[in-house]
């Protein structure tokens, strides 16, 4: 296809908002608009977004974009999706209405039922077939949450039919994000490897839906999306003509946000490693054809799979909480905004021994505790709020040391350099700290929202905008590199923060 007028559009469907980015062939930043979408809290512990507003605001940023840079969706030769994983939606599918508020990642109101699959000795089976570790973090202990909890739809007939009758009929539809907003774009009920590798229903071996999974976590066949590869020649279909677009523009590629973020990053090699700095931190390193087995707390995972090729797997650390840290400092006043902290931080010469584990929905990798909670330690009465908005985001590089030394142990390859990307990394100090506390140098693109771009890349190459692979390597571009400067203490710190990451664990107890 002519690339002459023509772009990609991206849509980054994320935890806190929703973004359209529309690229050109050299892989530059068309045009972008942005909206949040509100965040849910019923429970302590429980997270949930609203389907039908994430829907909305889609829509609005498409519009919103196309209009800011005068753009006809019919110049977009493809649109790629791209989405928080694992939140979980189910919805009807003659309707296309959610029976339910959509599930988010970081919810923990399964942990009860990840504490009973560990007492009946499943988490091994589950971690032989999935690469997951047995958490509420992933959609299957979810989707088995709805199905038993959501409020049963009365249906034309005599009596009221409940979620796991309508499931198995086939009225019910599951899907992570990236279903649900490829399922309104086209009308198809759809997902890709990379999403249905973080179900903690999906065989990233034999790829296809694990039927013992599916049988323990009470989940029909009948509800559950087609797989394909992230980047479909065939498509997974084209926006209606008589839509809110008022064109068919093909729906090409998708992946995972993480995923995405290390097509984008063009982590296609083996041993080529990213992080982005998100709500949560995610530290990926591709491994080829590869699916290699931590034993050290880390995610195996699949990494994009290119139309007609192989899966590519990748070793991940998934971080819970790292920029919602910083969030968390604006909530409780503690900082006017993020753009703050850099020069907050750099206002004292240490945190003064003050540490700060932002455990507020349990603990990622590499240590998997659903009941770790937040905490602050070492405070005394000379601790001031630099202090500890400088512990904040040291706490956000030692996280990503403990997974970066999980990394290594794994896979035997020593990390000497570490693309990163994500809003965070908009913040010169939290870079050059992570450049210290890991003792690696840090790269910066010039393009940081690779989450964005991997997804316009995967439904590019679909479609023939872009040609190859070494077309986009050629579009990468550094912006800065930070090599490391003040080691010398590194050691004696991350084992005070070890110290500290063990008072924060198993704190919230069960009463």
């Amino acid at each position: 296809m002519s690339s002459e007028n023509t772009y990609v559009g991206a849509i980054d469907q994320g935890t806190t908002g929703t973004r359209f980015m529309i690229f050109d062939r050299s892989g530059r930043i068309l045009t972008s608009a942005y909206e949040k979408h509100e965040q849910i809290y019923p429970e302590p512990g429980w997270v949930e977004h609203d389907p039908r507003e994430i829907w909305e605001t889609t829509t609005q940023v498409i519009e919103t974009a196309l209009d800011s840079a005068d753009l006809d969706a019919e110049q977009l030769a493809a649109i790629g999706v791209t989405n928080q994983r694992e939140t979980t939606v189910v919805w009807e599918r003659d309707t296309g209405e959610p029976v339910h508020n959509a599930i988010v990642w970081q919810d923990r109101r399964t942990t009860d039922r990840i504490e009973e699959l560990e007492e009946e000795g499943k988490v091994g089976e589950i971690r032989e077939k999935t690469g997951l570790e047995a958490d509420a973090y992933f959609s299957a202990t979810k989707v088995e949450w709805l199905l038993d909890n959501a409020a049963p739809v009365k249906m034309q007939r005599s009596r009221p039919a409940d979620f796991h009758e309508r499931a198995a009929d086939g009225e019910l539809c599951f899907g992570t994000i990236d279903s649900w907003v490829i399922y309104n774009l086209t009308g198809n009920h759809i997902t890709e490897v990379t999403n249905a590798s973080r179900t903690m229903l999906y065989n990233i071996h034999d790829l296809e839906w694990d039927d013992e999974l599916l049988e323990e976590f009470g989940v029909p066949e009948a509800m559950l999306p087609e797989v394909r590869p992230s980047s479909d020649e065939a498509l997974y279909g084209h926006t209606d003509a008589d839509g809110f677009l008022g064109a068919e523009v093909p729906v090409a590629g998708a992946l995972g946000d993480q995923q995405a973020a290390l097509f984008g990053q063009t982590c296609f090699d083996p041993g080529d490693a990213k992080n982005t700095y998100g709500t949560g931190s995610f530290f990926l390193t591709n491994t080829g054809t590869e699916a290699v087995t931590s034993d050290h707390g880390l995610l195996t995972t699949i990494g994009f799979q290119r139309s007609g090729e192989p899966v590519q797997y990748a070793l991940e650390g998934a971080i819970f909480v790292t920029g919602a840290a910083i969030e968390w400092l604006e909530d409780v006043g503690l900082i006017d905004d993020p753009g703050q902290t850099e020069q907050l931080a750099r206002s004292v010469d240490s945190t003064d021994g003050v540490y700060l584990v932002p455990a507020f929905t349990g603990l990622g990798a590499p240590y998997w505790d659903g009941r770790a909670r937040g905490a602050i330690v070492g405070m005394t009465r000379g601790t001031r709020k630099e202090h500890i908005v400088r512990a904040t985001l040291e706490s956000i590089a030692f996280q990503t040391l403990d997974v970066a030394e999980a990394m290594e142990a794994d896979t035997g390859l020593e990390i000497t350099s570490l693309k990163v990307d994500g809003g965070a990394v908009k913040n010169n100090f939290l870079c050059q700290q992570q450049a210290d506390i890991l003792e690696v140098e840090i790269v910066r693109p010039e393009v940081d929202e690779t989450t964005a771009l991997g997804s316009a890349y995967a439904a590019g190459l679909a479609v023939g905008y872009w040609d190859d692979l070494d077309e986009l390597r050629d579009n990468w571009q550094v912006d800065r590199k930070f090599t490391p400067e003040e080691t010398e203490d590194v050691d004696r710190r991350h084992e005070r923060w070890k110290d500290a990451i063990e008072r924060a664990r198993d704190w919230a107890r069960k009463e």
